[in-house]
Formats: structure tokens, sequence, C-alpha cells
């Protein structure tokens, strides 16, 4: 089963269960760029897996092989994108996968653009507050 978690229940659950990881599938010039969030209070690693291979931003044939190779079925896995789109769909395939707590962050890193064109402000991780850092 795939659910969606508010960022807030993300950080809850990413505190709370020492099995529960983060994966950004977002592409690497967006974590270049925009920031990832910073798990190191908690003593964790964002685990980065595109889910699209940029520039082409075909869907990553080696994704579901990452995964496995990152974190085995006994994790609770939360899958973030830029506003909850891409993560779904990984969660979604991760579950198929065989992966049995899987998540996807609503809202992503930055969320929706606001009334001004800017994302960040209205929903996701960096609303939220939450922990983030600029590489």
């Amino acid at each position: 089963m795939t659910t969606e978690l508010s960022p807030r229940q993300a950080w809850d659950l990413l505190t709370a269960d020492k099995h529960a990881r983060l994966v950004d599938v977002r592409t690497e010039p967006e974590w270049a760029y925009v920031g990832v969030p910073d798990l190191a209070d908690l003593g964790k690693a964002v685990a980065k897996i595109s889910w699209h291979v940029f520039p082409e931003m075909r869907v990553n044939p080696e994704f579901i092989g990452k995964l496995k190779a990152t974190y085995g079925p006994a994790h609770s896995v939360i899958f973030m994108c830029r506003s909850g789109g891409r993560s779904l769909v990984a969660a979604k395939a991760a579950f198929e996968a065989g992966f049995a707590r899987c998540f996807s962050l609503a809202g992503g890193f930055e969320g929706d653009v606001d009334e001004e064109g800017h994302r960040g402000t209205k929903a996701g991780w960096k609303a939220e507050g939450l922990p983030w850092r600029q590489p």
C-alpha cells in the first residue's frame, strides 16, 4: 500500500522509526541548485535516487535496482520529489517491487508555486520549516 504523508508526518516517522528512510527522487540539478533535506540530527542520510534521468527526463530504468541495493523490505521508505507527483509514482513502483511500507511526501520539497510564481512558500518540506541545506 502507498500512502501520502505530510512533511511533518514524514519527519515524525523518520524520527520514531529507526528503519524509516527518505529517498529523494529528484534529479541531480535539483539537488545541486534547489537544496536537499538535512537528516543529520536524526543520524540519517537522504538517499538520492532519481526517478527520471536528466536531461532526457525518461524514467530511470535502474531506479528499482538502486533502491533494492540501498534498502530492504524492513525499511519504511518515504519518497520525495519537487511537489509530490514523481514521488507518488515512485512509491507505487516500489510497492509493486516488494517494498511493503511506501510513502509519498505530499507537497514534496518545494510544493506548488505561490501567487507570485515562487516555490517553497505554500507547501512541502521547506515551507514546513524542516531542516534542509544548500549543497
